[in-house]
């Protein structure tokens, strides 16, 4: 459905998490290098739990491998607090790429100038949201345009 692509991610707890919300929207993971962290490290599983075995996991070595692997006809499209579109009034499509970038200083500038970005409002005093809560609320508004009917499964007691 989805591509979630983190930019040279820094924290295993927050990719183990955003590795979860791929599992439960069924969405590809792509991390590109370099990593803060291993694959392997305690805290990246622990995020993940047996979630990350249910993921398509895609690594690439460097931002222009991974731009090399698109198709013609593919969507980048950036988040970034310096986006000019509301994330909820982008219209998403199947198969988009949603890119995050790292939890230190987001994505270079030659990257923000290269492809259309989305921002959640920040109408508190803070600066940012916790990438992995960014990834949660875009991929899943994302997912809601492309799903239009959510099957909403019976709770379990």
């Amino acid at each position: 459905m989805l591509n979630i692509v983190l930019y040279q991610p820094e924290i295993p707890q927050n990719t183990g998490n955003i590795g979860r919300s791929c599992a439960v929207l069924g969405s590809k993971l792509h991390l590109i290098r370099p990593f803060g962290f291993r694959l392997h490290d305690p805290q990246f599983r622990r995020a993940g739990m047996d979630y990350l075995e249910q993921i398509d996991l895609v690594e690439h070595a460097s931002w222009n491998h991974f731009c090399s692997s698109l198709n013609a006809s593919a969507r980048v499209i950036l988040t970034s607090g310096a986006g000019k579109t509301l994330y909820s009034s982008f219209d998403y499509q199947e198969n988009d790429y949603l890119v995050f970038g790292r939890e230190s200083d987001g994505l270079p500038l030659e990257i923000l100038t290269a492809f259309p970005s989305v921002k959640i409002p920040m109408p508190g005093t803070g600066r940012s949201l916790n990438v992995a809560v960014s990834a949660g609320i875009i991929a899943f508004e994302a997912a809601r345009q492309i799903t239009q009917n959510w099957q909403v499964k019976p709770s379990q007691p």
